[in-house]
């Protein structure tokens, strides 16, 4: 038998299969109102099988930060390693912002669902922080202890800000995005223990990452960013 030339791309695990559909859902209907026989539809799953890999809905949700996290911490550029600290950050955060790029309108509808659904509020800023305290470590920020815990938090509560200008950013190379995130981590380095040691250190512009270059473009004009 002649071979074809090209392998059969791996099926979907169940877990997969499931965190897709969860996020098809997502686009269709706000997060209060999807449920696991919704989920197992769209995934083709039993109820057995979605029970078998989660417990609740927000362990889904769980499942698909700790996908893009991962994804984020896989990506990278080696010549980052010897940029200041607050460009390996900007560096990273746009990665996470392109991982989650095809999900744009899941993640819009999270971001309506949260200010009327305090629980997934709160949960949502402990996935957030989690997260943050990993994008920090990749950016090889200090994130142990009680002082990386007060830096991911306030990370996570800049990065949402940055998010609510990304959700509406139709650029292809997300100028507004750039700046916005340029401008946030500029005031972070003053807000109290997030970015205090980086503040002092030079903004480099010279070199460095594609990315950091058309932010540079850019300029910091455009909308401010919403604040929650």
């Amino acid at each position: 038998m002649v071979s074809s030339g090209t392998a059969d791309a791996p099926l979907a695990s169940n877990r997969d299969r499931i965190v897709d559909a969860f996020l098809a859902q997502l686009v269709e209907r706000p997060f209060e109102e999807i449920g696991f026989a919704d989920i197992a539809a769209g995934a083709g799953l039993s109820l057995a099988d979605c029970r078998a890999e989660f417990g609740s809905v927000l362990g889904v949700l769980a499942a698909h930060v700790k996908s893009v996290d991962r994804k984020v911490l896989a990506g990278g550029e080696p010549d980052m390693a010897q940029e200041p600290p607050r460009e390996r950050l900007f560096d990273v955060l746009m990665r996470r912002l392109e991982v989650l790029a095809p999900h744009r309108a899941a993640m819009r509808s999270l971001m309506r669902s949260a200010p009327r659904n305090p629980g997934l509020a709160a949960a949502l800023n402990g996935l957030a922080v989690r997260s943050q305290q990993w994008m920090l470590t990749a950016a090889d920020i200090d994130a142990a202890g009680t002082r990386g815990m007060i830096r991911a938090q306030g990370l996570a509560l800049l990065y949402a800000s940055v998010l609510r200008v990304w959700i509406n950013d139709d650029d292809p190379g997300l100028a507004r995005t750039m700046a916005a995130l340029d401008r946030s981590l500029g005031r972070g380095a003053r807000w109290a223990g997030l970015l205090e040691d980086l503040c002092r250190l030079p903004f480099c512009r010279s070199r460095g990452s594609d990315r950091r270059r058309r932010r540079d473009a850019a300029g910091s004009g455009g909308d401010a960013p919403v604040v929650a």
